[in-house]
């Protein structure tokens, strides 16, 4: 009889203990539903001179997947931005026009239309504007843009395309519209992140709730990932041991040097390898990179320092951040004009 009360009073123990577990959860639950900082990812932003309409995302799609666009014909915007890689190259930097490997890691364009600004060093003001610089840029498509638009105009359908997704011509201007209408479209968003902080608080496990709550407080993940997109749109020198100028190259500023635009993290597990030099293969590794403070470049940012998680609080920061991972639309090569 004594057996069965000892049985029964560990079972009552472990429901206790399960039960406490629950309460504290539910005491950070409310407080991550409380944070400002977190917020599910709403629709993305449409320029009202560049409506995505069918036209222009099929003019956009066909650009997009055309080598055509670039010096020897070989090099397309898919070459470094390819669907079944995360849209990046799986590369830990972009081959070069003429080989060789480029300076920096071909950036995701997994919701990219967030951003404020685009490029690592967020040269380009707009996602139309990023859109023609890897075609004139001699490491990447090596294409003037004077030399494209008669290019295109000289291959059969290409000006029909133009004409019906409303362009009177084939321009510049056009083509990069078209080119970030389509790019527009590859979004990943409705995670159970997402779901979360919409109030359906069973979206995350115990240990994916752990792991936001670590993203968010100790970890320190949210200084700079933070907002839609998880970025602050900001830019910071993260410690990596490079002698990349970053930021420094577009405003001169020594307090911008080696400094990056903070990436968003919405389809993080399908764009490996991470951080702007593509030095880190795994997020295993970007975890233990942060968790030492980064590695001593002379301008690391002062949000940057040792964290001293345990490997439990790794763990439970991985499982959240696999949670962002999401499934990227797919894309394919459509027809060709010209019967390319």
């Amino acid at each position: 009889m004594g057996a069965i009360v000892t049985a029964c009073s560990n079972n009552d123990n472990e429901a206790q203990a399960l039960g406490d577990e629950e309460e504290d959860l539910t005491e950070v639950v409310e407080k991550l539903l409380s944070n400002d900082k977190l917020v599910p990812l709403g629709e993305i932003p449409v320029p009202e001179n560049n409506p995505m309409t069918e036209e222009v995302l099929h003019l956009g799609q066909v650009l997009y997947f055309d080598p055509r666009l670039s010096g020897n014909d070989e090099v397309s915007c898919m070459s470094c931005h390819i669907p079944e890689l995360g849209y990046g190259d799986g590369r830990a930097t972009f081959e070069m026009f003429g080989g060789g490997d480029g300076p920096r890691n071909s950036p995701t364009v997994i919701n990219s239309g967030f951003y404020t600004s685009n490029f690592w060093d967020g040269r380009a003001g707009s996602l139309e504007e990023q859109a023609l610089g890897p075609i004139q840029d001699p490491n990447e498509m090596n294409m003037s843009l004077d030399e494209l638009i008669p290019k295109l105009q000289g291959i059969e359908g290409y000006e029909d395309l133009f004409h019906a997704a409303g362009f009177q011509s084939i321009t510049a201007e056009a083509i990069g519209k078209a080119l970030a209408a389509f790019q527009r479209q590859v979004v990943v968003k409705d995670t159970p992140y997402d779901s979360f902080l919409k109030g359906e608080t069973d979206a995350l496990t115990n240990q994916e709730i752990r792991g936001l709550d670590l993203f968010a407080g100790k970890a320190g993940c949210i200084n700079c990932h933070n907002g839609e997109n998880l970025s602050d749109n900001n830019f910071y020198n993260v410690g990596l041991d490079t002698d990349d100028e970053g930021r420094f190259a577009v405003t001169g500023d020594e307090t911008d040097l080696g400094a990056i635009r903070t990436p968003g993290l919405y389809g993080i597990t399908h764009t490996w390898p991470y951080m702007s030099d593509g030095s880190i293969q795994t997020l295993e590794e970007v975890i233990e990179f942060y968790n030492r403070g980064g590695d001593g470049h002379p301008n690391t940012d002062v949000l940057i320092f040792e964290l001293n998680l345990t490997e439990e609080e790794k763990a439970d920061l991985l499982a959240f951040l696999k949670v962002l991972g999401g499934e990227p639309p797919m894309f394919s090569k459509p027809e060709l004009p010209g019967n390319y």
